[in-house]
Order: structure tokens, then sequence, then C-alpha cells
């Protein structure tokens, strides 16, 4: 049975190091996309404070569909290029948003959500899984420690699921 452990979060590099850890343990020998993502997604929903989504849009070849997630029910498609989760697929970089309605485009599905955090999730040949999403419900929940540790999470996963 996999143990997490609670995370110090006043140093949020050593937090994010401890994370990954769990993460590598949580999906260690599991090939299974839908699994490891559901897992994924409880485990950072449940480590890190200020959190009020996170979760996975999986690229169908045309546009993101929701997957796996944690927090409450979420915009089902979003296509490339629109909102945080749409610019994150289409340019294949990290998007750190401290304030999402200073987000041109910003697609609001929780009206609670204040700042965003998108990892694209890109294979070794360079095709698009999808993206990881985080919203928070305070305004500049995420710097660039959160974004390091969520880029090293999602290397994490990406490494399992490829």
């Amino acid at each position: 049975m996999f143990q997490s452990t609670p995370l110090p979060v006043a140093d949020k590099p050593a937090a994010y190091a401890a994370l990954v850890q769990q993460a590598r343990g949580l999906l260690a020998g599991e090939p299974d996309l839908i699994a490891n993502a559901a897992n994924f997604s409880a485990l950072v929903y449940h480590a890190l404070p200020d959190l009020n989504w996170a979760g996975f849009y999986f690229y169908d070849g045309r546009e993101l569909v929701v997957g796996p997630f944690q927090g409450k029910p979420a915009c089902v498609r979003i296509a490339l290029g629109r909102g945080v989760c749409g610019t994150a697929a289409q340019t294949r970089q990290t998007q750190l948003v401290r304030d999402v309605h200073a987000f041109p485009g910003h697609i609001a599905c929780d009206a609670a959500s204040q700042s965003e955090i998108v990892v694209p999730l890109v294979r070794a040949d360079g095709s698009l899984l999808g993206v990881w999403d985080v919203d928070s419900p305070r305004v500049a929940r995420f710097d660039e420690d959160d974004r390091a540790g969520m880029e090293a999470l999602c290397a994490v996963f990406m490494a399992q699921v490829g």
C-alpha cells in the first residue's frame, strides 16, 4: 500500500523533491495511463496547499479532453490555443498565470480559480499527450519554484506513461 508523507511546505524546492519521490513510488510498475493519471492527480491535490483543481487534459488529435482530476467538475473540451490549457498545449511551454483574470481568453471552468499553472505533456517523439493543469483560489499562488516542481513531477509522470 502506498503511504504519502507530509511535505515541508516552508521550503518549496524540498517539498517538490519529496513529492517527486512519492510520485515515483506511486507510479512505479504501473503502465496504465488512466490509473497513473488518477493517482497522480490525487497525490498532488492532497499534498499541496491552496489548490482547488488538479488534473489532466489529454489531446485526442483535435482538442484537449478532460481526464482524471481532483476538484469540481471541469470543462470537458478545450481547443488548442484557447485559454491557459490550450495555450500550453499549442506552444508546448509551461504557462504560469498569477492572475487568471489578466490572461487573455481565460476559460473560467471554476469561478473560484484565481491563479493557474499548466505544464504541457510532450512525448519523446515530440507528440502531444496533453497537459497537466493546477488551479488555486488564491491570486499569485504559483511562482518559479512551482514551475520547476510541477515540471519535475510531470517528467516523472511522462517517464512512466511516455
